[in-house]
């Protein structure tokens, strides 16, 4: 999974993790090392929404404006989308910015190449909510997906684009999750509390 749009790595070390006005903590960054490896999709890939639904019978999440503008045409609300309002660079079709981003449930703040602890705190919260949920994020979202597919149910599907080529459905599975988890532990930054913040273990998180 990659945007063609990233930009390069911050080089940010982890212990400074807040922004000037304080308004996000940074846990993870993308490592230069790991920016060819997220060029290949991590599922099938399929270019109509209504053939890929036919493959999702469980909790839908998709991460995208266009993946989740998609979704909604086939008929199917995903339980949990996260957009933020671009594609390739570009802000999306104001028609689709109205289908899919124009009353969140949910906002919070994601740097591009980043993924921060508003983000995860904020994901957890969709998961929980019963009812379908849309996350504005304020920044990127495209590298949520690796900590939605670790936190979604088994048989959870979490469905993202590829740029130029369509949408990836990736099954949740333990195989997934573990693969996931082995990614993101060579991100860059405090993958240790990451891990806290993500699993629920940290009191003070």
């Amino acid at each position: 999974m990659a945007r063609e749009d990233r930009p390069p790595s911050n080089g940010r070390d982890s212990t400074d993790d807040s922004d000037p006005n304080g308004e996000y903590e940074s846990l993870l960054f993308l490592p230069d090392e790991l920016r060819d490896e997220f060029k290949e999709p991590m599922g099938p890939v399929e270019t109509d929404a209504a053939t890929l639904l036919e493959s999702v019978d469980g909790t839908l999440i998709a991460v995208g404006d266009v993946v989740t503008d998609h979704l909604l045409r086939a008929g199917r609300d995903p339980d949990v989308a996260l957009v933020d309002e671009r594609t390739k660079r570009r802000d999306v079709d104001e028609a689709i910015r109205e289908r899919v981003a124009a009353d969140p449930d949910l906002e919070a703040t994601n740097p591009p190449a980043e993924i921060s602890a508003d983000a995860v705190r904020t994901l957890l919260e969709a998961l929980a909510r019963e009812e379908p949920t849309t996350v504005l994020v304020d920044g990127e979202e495209d590298l949520l997906a690796l900590p939605a597919i670790v936190a979604a149910p088994e048989g959870a599907s979490v469905v993202y684009g590829q740029p130029d080529e369509g949408m990836v459905h990736v099954r949740v599975t333990a195989e997934a999750k573990a693969e996931m988890r082995t990614l993101l532990d060579r991100f860059d930054g405090d993958t240790e509390r990451f891990w806290r913040l993500l699993e629920g273990t940290s009191g003070s998180d």
